[in-house]
C-alpha cells in the first residue's frame, strides 16, 4: 500500500505541528499491525442450540444462537422462558432461566414457576453445522445438579435415556 499522506491545519489557515503541516501515515504498516501478519484461519461458526427435530421438531428456541426460551414441545415443564446467558461458544453454554418445578409426588398441574439452570452441551457439528448437541435443565435450589447423562439430544431429537 501507498502511504497516505495528509496536511493538518490550525486556526486561521496557519499550519501546526513540529513539521510544516505534514503528518505521513503509513497505512499499510498500520493495516498489518492491526490485521497480523500472514495468512489466518476463519474463526468457527457461533454454535446454535440444536435444531428441530424427532420429538422437539415443534418446539422453539432449537437452531438458534442464544435463545431467550426454549421448548420441547411437552408439557409446561419442558418451557424455559426468560433465558439469561451467562457463556456461550465454549464445551459449555450455561444460562438461567424460568420453568415449572414439579416436585415429587405433584401433579404437572400444580407446578410453579421458579429459576432453573440451563446447560447446553455436546458442542459439535450435526448435520453439517456447528451446535450443542445436547440441552439439560435443573432446579439446584431444589437439590438437583447438572447430570451429563440425562438430556435431550437436540440434534437427533430424542431423550437420553430413553424415556
Amino acid at each position: 500500500m501507498r502511504p497516505v499522506q495528509r496536511y493538518l491545519r490550525s486556526g486561521a489557515g496557519g499550519r501546526s505541528g513540529t513539521r510544516p503541516g505534514l503528518v505521513l501515515l503509513v497505512a499499510g504498516a498500520l493495516a498489518g499491525a492491526a490485521c497480523g501478519a500472514g495468512t489466518s484461519t476463519p474463526a468457527p461458526a457461533v454454535p446454535v442450540l440444536g435444531r428441530p427435530a424427532g420429538v422437539f421438531a415443534h418446539g422453539a428456541g432449537f437452531g438458534r444462537v442464544r435463545p431467550s426460551t426454549i421448548f420441547n414441545g411437552g408439557d409446561p415443564t419442558g418451557l424455559v422462558s426468560h433465558i439469561a446467558w451467562k457463556s456461550w461458544g465454549g464445551p459449555r453454554a450455561v444460562g438461567t432461566g424460568t420453568s415449572d418445578y414439579v416436585g415429587p409426588s405433584q401433579s404437572v398441574a400444580t407446578g410453579t414457576q421458579e429459576t432453573v439452570t440451563v446447560v447446553a452441551f455436546n458442542l459439535g457439528t450435526c448435520h453439517g453445522k456447528r451446535m450443542y448437541r445436547a440441552v439439560e435443565w435443573y432446579f439446584p435450589q431444589h437439590g438437583q445438579a447438572f447430570n451429563p447423562g440425562r438430556y435431550e439430544n437436540i440434534c437427533t431429537g430424542t431423550y437420553v435415556p430413553a424415556l
